[in-house]
């Protein structure tokens, strides 16, 4: 391969989302990379393929309204940043509604084509069974949930601390042509139309108040998955298997992923739907679709005879079914720097899921901001960290630096797995929210939208100034 570049390589450990974006980056600022991929030579327990940046979980990428959500303003600041993954993500899109979904095949077979074609990276297919070599000089660590215990254990030795871990379950995936159309319909919650939607791109199943308390009777009861040498892991909120949300409360779905709210029953539109099940297009024929915050631990036996107890689903036919994988990452509040650097060793950094950040972008970007860390520190330049005030900024910011709240156990029990959120931006400044003219009332949801707008337009503003760029761009994306 035609190296065009005096730089020596940075090691990249890890082809997932975070580690190929980190790649890219590097790749893009004119240094070399290696890319370590352990997929080709051993396997994990969730992916199906070797490709890189395979999706294991969900085929979205969640809101992509940048104008008043914050994965949406993420997803904004990513492509100004010249994003990989958010590049691959737009051009395989699928219809969902507000959402930004993809194609997974196609997405993850996109990212690995780019990657191999670029002429300052280098993929090799090898497992790093422990921490980067010393003589790697500059080296990030993106292994992922599924970081392999060799390397783990090594983690551990070398931080004197232990890795958290989570459980995180992954939905099942419906046969389009299984599903009994006459008694579902196509419609998006409030009709709403997303990139490439056009407000039906939810395949609908409604539920009356006693097939909804058979069905979470069945949940409750239904044989799951134990947890043997893992017993006591702490889920993480934002993936919830089904029958745990179904545990916590008899309304609990009702109010979450089976809300009716904002559907009209085609079928039925003067009778109201007690609750709904709904499921999204998970590829571009539009042959296969997911059952949207259905992740599971049921066992396969179960879920077969507890999801076709759905109306609309009781033929239903699985491309795959539900699955659990085991989710590690590490304290970084206490063991990381400002730029995601281990504390005990210059040079080497992490990025992605590994963190504590959770979600395929939010992954992605923390593999983003790594990779242009590692490139400028390689050419010699001052680490220019994003504005707290940005997307990118607020997601840095509680990974190394948040909540670190118990003084005998520094940062263990407190620091979890997070979203993206308006909740870690900066507020706003005093008198920011001004009442629009005519307006007599204005306050609650209206002054929350506001304020979401207001926090969203700086943070584009603030990335595109972070970046170099013209305001204007940060404005149109």
């Amino acid at each position: 391969m035609n190296k065009t570049s005096s730089h020596s390589p940075i090691h990249v450990v890890g082809g997932g989302l975070a580690g190929s974006e980190a790649a890219w980056q590097i790749a893009n600022a004119g240094v070399p990379v290696i890319l370590h991929e352990m997929r080709g030579v051993r396997g994990t327990d969730a992916h199906k393929t070797d490709d890189l940046a395979e999706l294991v979980c969900s085929n979205s990428f969640r809101s992509d309204d940048a104008t008043s959500n914050a994965v949406g303003v993420i997803h904004a600041e990513m492509r100004l940043a010249g994003s990989l993954i958010m590049a691959c993500a737009d051009k395989h899109q699928v219809p969902a509604g507000g959402a930004l979904a993809v194609d997974r095949d196609g997405f993850s077979e996109a990212v690995t084509k780019t990657i191999h074609e670029h002429p300052l990276i280098t993929v090799v297919r090898e497992e790093v069974t422990g921490l980067p070599p010393r003589e790697w000089d500059l080296a990030i660590v993106a292994t992922g949930p599924l970081t392999a215990p060799s390397l783990a254990s090594a983690i551990q030795a070398e931080t004197g601390a232990d890795a958290l871990a989570f459980f995180d379950a992954i939905a099942p995936i419906v046969h389009r042509d299984s599903i009994d159309m006459d008694t579902c319909w196509y419609q998006s919650r409030y009709d709403k139309v997303g990139p490439g939607g056009t407000g039906k791109d939810y395949i609908n199943c409604p539920m009356t108040e006693e097939q909804y308390n058979a069905f979470v009777d069945a949940l409750i009861a239904g044989d799951t998955v134990g947890f043997k040498e893992w017993e006591g892991t702490p889920y993480f909120d934002g993936c919830l298997p089904i029958e745990v949300m179904a545990e916590r409360g008899r309304e609990t779905l009702r109010h979450g992923p089976m809300k009716p709210m904002g559907l009209t029953n085609a079928h039925n539109p003067t009778v109201k739907a007690y609750a709904v099940v709904q499921l999204r297009q998970d590829n571009a024929l539009g042959t296969l679709y997911n059952m949207v915050g259905f992740q599971t631990k049921l066992k396969y036996g179960a879920q077969a005879e507890i999801f076709r107890m759905i109306p609309g689903l009781q033929n239903a036919e699985f491309a795959r079914l539900g699955g659990l994988h085991r989710n590690t990452y590490i304290n970084s509040p206490t063991l990381l720097d400002p730029s995601l650097t281990l504390k005990s060793r210059r040079g080497l950094r992490f990025a992605g899921q590994i963190t504590g950040c959770e979600g395929y972008v939010e992954s992605a970007s923390v593999g983003l901001m790594a990779g242009r860390f590692a490139a400028a520190e390689r050419k010699g330049e001052a680490v220019s960290l994003p504005p707290a005030t940005t997307a990118l900024g607020s997601l840095l910011a509680h990974i190394t630096g948040g909540h670190i709240v118990n003084d005998e156990e520094p940062g263990k029990r407190s620091f979890q797995p997070m979203n993206i959120n308006f909740g870690l931006f900066p507020e706003l400044e005093p008198g920011s929210i001004v009442k629009p003219e005519g307006v007599k009332r204005f306050r609650g949801k209206d002054k929350t939208i506001m304020k979401r707008q207001l926090i969203a337009r700086r943070a584009l503003a603030d990335c595109a100034n972070w970046l170099g760029l013209d305001i204007k761009l940060a404005e149109s994306a």
